[in-house]
């Protein structure tokens, strides 16, 4: 198994696609620190994740609650190998309509938090470790109304290249993972209160070439790559899991001839 040993973080990790990652990093071998900010949620899902689960409930918004993250990981497990910054919120921002402290939100919790997660596991890491970063292809579709969550994912993918070059002297390496429509619950949450993932992948998947959503096991499999020794070579790449959604859009349904 190719995680055998190794102790992994993943933000986010009490559903979607940081749950499944965790899923996928338990059955080969890791020990998993998973957070999120909901404690009924967490618990939930590290009973069904098990043994080789210990939650973290944090509001990585704050950095004292990230300092006391990984103070309470060093306790527990002394080190880290794997760190999955998975963990976001979405929210509309249009123009004209947006308060700074509803823009700031976002950028606080998909940028800033990313940002001290990392630095803060650093102490934690030594040569061979692996940091993962969760992007987003909205960081280049001009979805209107998105101007905070777009800015944050083109931020992300940003940040990573510059944690790659920063980071190689050490031995660990950076990517990011790009996700297009994923079958996740940010698709019924905030604005989008009472709607189905069914309904919304429905909608949109005469726009996706392959017409339909990814699974979050499709997205967390190109994680747990970028993570393993498999990457052993690769730093400051991407792998995008969007279906074509982004390299292909004229073969979407939409765009089909016949």
């Amino acid at each position: 198994m190719r995680f055998t040993g190794k102790t992994a973080l993943v933000t986010g990790g009490n559903s979607g696609i940081g749950f499944a990652a965790a899923q996928l990093l338990i059955a080969e071998g890791a020990r998993v620190v998973v957070t999120g900010r909901d404690r009924t949620k967490l618990d939930n899902a590290v009973a069904e994740l098990g043994e080789n689960a210990l939650g973290i409930a944090v509001d990585l918004d704050e950095p004292a609650a990230i300092d006391s993250m990984f103070k309470q990981i060093q306790e527990t497990y002394g080190s880290l190998d794997i760190v999955f910054a998975n963990a976001g919120i979405s929210g509309p921002t249009p123009l004209g309509g947006t308060t700074a402290a509803a823009f700031e939100a976002i950028l606080r919790t998909n940028l800033t938090a990313v940002f001290l997660t990392v630095q803060g596991a650093l102490p934690l890491m030594s040569a061979g470790g692996a940091v993962v970063l969760n992007g987003s292809v909205m960081r280049e579709l001009g979805s209107p109304g998105s101007a905070a969550y777009s800015a944050t994912k083109a931020g992300v993918t940003g940040m990573a290249k510059v944690f790659a070059s920063e980071l190689v002297t050490r031995g660990i390496r950076v990517n990011t993972v790009i996700p297009g429509g994923t079958r996740t619950p940010i698709w019924t949450r905030g604005a989008r209160t009472g709607a189905t993932i069914d309904g919304t992948e429905q909608a949109l998947a005469a726009g996706i070439p392959l017409a339909r959503f990814a699974t979050p096991e499709e997205v967390a499999k190109a994680v747990l790559f970028l993570a393993s020794d498999d990457a052993s070579g690769t730093t400051a790449a991407e792998i995008v899991v969007d279906g074509g959604t982004t390299g292909a859009p004229w073969g979407a349904p939409l765009f089909r001839k016949g």
